[in-house]
């Protein structure tokens, strides 16, 4: 199944048309339709500490039930609570938004121990020697750098 626009938070989600695996099982159950399985399915974005690209994949479990048209659900459930089938039909997108969405990080990580960027440089903390800083003097004090203690 092709992925609906939009499915993801601001710095990761899942690319527009990317293909979805969905293992579902359909299961008639007294009110509906019980839905039960699993999506799986690509997901891009940028790492929140350093801005290098995540390239990634992720599994969802999900369970909804679609109850059917005129059944008691109408009466003992609100309207959103309870997804409705509209004839033979299912519509699997706000269930698979809402398992999809709610599992992705709002501060995705390319990897757990990631150090980030140089607040000062912006360079990449992998990619900068250990020794790596900048010293900065405040120019009301920089005349005593010049001074060495000597001992005698």
């Amino acid at each position: 199944m092709p992925a609906p626009a939009d499915l993801g938070v601001e710095l990761i989600g899942v690319p527009e048309g990317a293909d979805l695996d969905l293992d579902l099982r359909l299961q008639s159950v007294s009110e509906g339709v019980l839905v039960s399985g699993t999506i799986t399915g690509p997901v891009r974005g940028e790492c929140g500490r350093c801005l290098r690209e995540i390239n990634d994949s992720m599994g969802v479990t999900i369970q909804e039930l679609y109850a059917y048209e005129d059944s008691t659900t109408d009466a003992t459930t609100d309207e959103d609570e309870v997804g409705r089938m509209q004839g033979d039909l299912i519509d699997l997108e706000p269930a698979l938004r809402d398992a999809l969405v709610l599992t992705l990080p709002t501060n995705p990580l390319c990897r757990e121990d990631c150090p980030g960027l140089c607040p000062e440089c912006g360079a990449h903390w992998d990619d900068l020697p250990a020794d790596h800083s900048h010293q900065q003097i405040d120019p009301r004090w920089a005349g005593l750098s010049q001074l060495t203690v000597t001992e005698e």
